[in-house]
């Protein structure tokens, strides 16, 4: 390019500095071209390690209710996934008082704002509170899994359970619920989320519904070996045993 430019002032009548002038121009536009090559693949080499994203769609139990958010098993989540190497971007959604109805109502948004690779899906606990049908509750339960399938979200359930002195039959009826929709939409399920600190000294706050900073480290550890095995891939997911086996 920069002997074309030459040839164009008339060979030997241009003045040095011109050439000089010419030459310097023509390395510095090369240069131009050669970072702009190394930007674009650079782009592309941030693109293709995209990190993915995990939703986590809950109540007031992923919520931290009643914690700094800092203490909440999600959050020790996304430091446990960064501690192993695990490109996972979390987004907790969980807000306080949901049920299972306002999470279909909220799930195409936020499939289509975020469309994460995972849905941790930890409903239910306020439609029991509230002493709504175990039907209506599966029904629901399962429109969400489903939603989430079609955005291409593989889906983990984490299961509740009532007191007691909500009733033996409505207990036993709500608690079904889970394996029901585990074994209909053939997804992983943690029977009972609140099990390892449900009945532990001080692992619960004064209203006996909503753990402690204490037990946070307990519900994270709880869900950790079904949910890395989710992550990693290293088995089919499509399976009501992968937790409960």
């Amino acid at each position: 390019m920069a002997a074309v430019f030459f040839r164009s002032f008339g060979g030997d009548s241009v003045p040095r500095w011109l050439l000089f002038v010419a030459l310097v121009t023509s390395l510095y536009a090369g240069s131009l071209r050669a970072d702009g090559q190394v930007d674009t693949q650079a782009e592309g080499d941030t693109a293709s390690e995209k990190q993915k994203t995990l939703l986590v769609l809950g109540d007031s139990i992923s919520a931290a209710y009643g914690l700094d958010e800092r203490e909440g098993w999600v959050q020790l989540l996304r430091k446990r996934l960064a501690e192993n190497g695990l490109r996972v971007q979390v987004v907790n959604a969980s807000v306080s008082g949901e049920t299972s109805s306002g999470g279909v109502a909220r799930l195409p948004r936020l499939l289509s704002e975020h469309s994460p690779s995972w849905l941790v899906l930890e409903l239910g606990g306020n439609d029991g509170l509230r002493g709504y049908p175990p039907r209506a509750l599966q029904q629901n339960l399962q429109r969400m899994v489903k939603l989430a399938r079609a955005g291409g979200a593989e889906v983990l359930l984490l299961g509740m359970q009532m007191p007691p002195n909500y009733g033996k039959a409505y207990t036993k009826a709500f608690a079904a619920v889970y394996p029901k929709v585990a074994a209909a939409e053939q997804v992983p399920l943690i029977p009972f989320f609140l099990e390892p600190v449900a009945l532990e000294e001080g692992a619960m706050q004064t209203d006996g519904i909503h753990p402690t900073a204490k037990a946070q480290p307990a519900l994270l550890e709880h869900v950790w070996p079904c949910l890395e095995t989710i992550l990693k891939g290293n088995e089919n997911t499509r399976s009501d045993s992968l937790c409960t086996s």
